[in-house]
């Protein structure tokens, strides 16, 4: 009983410091802001740097892989735009998502503020240079003489529940590569193990046969791409995809609270 009158005052004061940092919002906004326009301070072109190397970087790929795959390239190319945009902002918010608190070391241990206000720095950052990518996709789509239809509006809906997904992961994550430092490192390579076998880049089309379905169905990072592209695309998400992603969402939530509650007041001695 003492135990979990325990448990539950934690997680209270857990859900008060995300409650504190979501009303005081205009500090993750500043300080994600401040740290975009820091990285293209004096630059003329300034953050749409980002537009045009990821502009770069999705033609490259298109041609290379499209010619590779022998797919056509009014279809091939949305594909891989859209694919590698989401899946930078998932990768992003995860690898700086363990560097949350390490980064913020100096403003943790000298000013009192909500704890999670530096998880919403990063995702507010990489939602900017999200935005800033996301310009690519209807240049391509108009220059490839394509339409959008109304399905794209459920892309919108696909981007907040991921952001909510990528939230709890990166409060997680913050907490635990703040304590072992060396599971950033790890996240790392996990992660570029689940870019190759997520179809960013390959469409699943392309599998033979006999290949697994399990080898996406079980991918919750595929689920989480696919809510976002294939309304980009025109088509509307399986109800599977849904399911698996706000099942994640709500179940993600309560282990995040639980486990941020728990370990919340040994983040600054860790640092």
């Amino acid at each position: 009983m003492v135990l979990a009158a325990e448990s539950i005052t934690k997680a209270q004061d857990a859900l008060r410091d995300i409650a504190e940092a979501i009303d005081k919002h205009h500090l993750a906004t500043t300080f994600g802001w401040q740290d975009v326009a820091q990285r293209y301070r004096r630059s003329r072109v300034g953050a749409f740097w980002l537009t045009i190397n990821m502009g770069v970087l999705i033609g490259a790929l298109g041609l290379i892989f499209g010619n590779l795959f022998r797919s056509p390239m009014q279809e091939y190319l949305p594909f891989i735009c859209s694919g590698v945009i989401i899946w930078g902002f998932i990768s992003s918010c995860l690898n700086e998502g363990c560097t949350s608190f390490i980064s913020a070391e100096a403003i943790i241990l000298q000013v009192r503020m909500p704890l999670f206000t530096h998880i919403l720095r990063t995702a507010f950052r990489n939602m900017v240079i999200f935005a800033h990518n996301l310009v690519i996709f209807p240049i391509v789509i108009l220059v490839l003489g394509r339409n959008f239809s109304l399905c794209t509006m459920l892309s919108i809906v696909g981007f907040i529940f991921v952001s909510l997904n990528l939230l709890w992961m990166m409060l997680v994550l913050g907490v635990v590569c703040a304590r072992y430092r060396d599971l950033t490192q790890v996240i790392q390579n996990l992660l570029q193990v689940f870019f190759y076998i997520t179809p960013v880049m390959w469409q699943i089309k392309t599998l033979p046969e006999t290949a697994s379905r399990y080898l996406f169905d079980l991918n919750p990072f595929y689920h989480l791409v696919t809510i976002v592209r294939e309304p980009l695309l025109g088509e509307a998400p399986a109800a599977m995809s849904w399911s698996v992603v706000v099942a994640m969402m709500a179940c993600g939530w309560v282990f995040a609270i639980w486990f941020f509650g728990r370990y919340r007041q040994r983040i600054a001695y860790w640092l």
